[in-house]
């Protein structure tokens, strides 16, 4: 129950907040929300002997993430998908501390908005240059890595009996 929360959560605070933050290049915005994207790295724990079933939210909240955000069906269900198949070789192969989600974040941004723009430029749905993907990438990431280390301290304090994971 508390992985749909997080998720369920993080979408709609996606949704609100692109809506009351600018986002578009050259506006004055430290915050570009990939909130959803972020519930995707923490709730893995909760789906470590379930990895299919992970794997299909991750696909299934990207496709609503497309249905109801960006209007590119299968794109970001794909992309979800891939940043679930890292998420899951980082937790398998790394310790997830406090400070490292930073780490762990800021990579998964960069993969996502890199891999996210690659396929705009391919297609040419968008005029896409190098230094407004790195625009994007800079002002996402200081908003989703603060949310990052608020679940996960949120996520330490909830009683044992409510989850059945160990955050590290």
């Amino acid at each position: 129950m508390i992985p749909i929360i997080i998720v369920i959560v993080s979408f709609l605070l996606d949704g609100i907040l692109t809506n009351y933050l600018p986002f578009l290049v050259n506006q004055l915005s430290l915050f570009t929300p990939l909130l959803t994207l972020v519930s995707i790295f923490i709730i893995y724990p909760f789906f470590r002997k379930q990895e299919k079933k992970y794997y299909w939210i991750a696909f299934i909240i990207g496709l609503l993430y497309d249905l109801f955000y960006t209007n590119l069906l299968f794109l970001n269900g794909v992309l979800f998908l891939a940043i679930a198949i890292f998420t899951k070789w980082i937790y398998k192969n790394y310790e997830i501390t406090f400070i490292r989600n930073i780490l762990y974040i800021a990579i998964i941004i960069i993969l996502y908005e890199s891999c996210y723009a690659l396929i705009l430029w391919i297609f040419q749905m968008v005029p896409i240059t190098i230094p407004k993907v790195i625009y994007k990438i800079m002002h996402s990431l200081i908003l989703n890595i603060l949310y990052t280390e608020i679940i996960y301290l949120i996520m330490k304090w909830i009683p044992k009996k409510y989850k059945k994971i160990s955050i590290n």
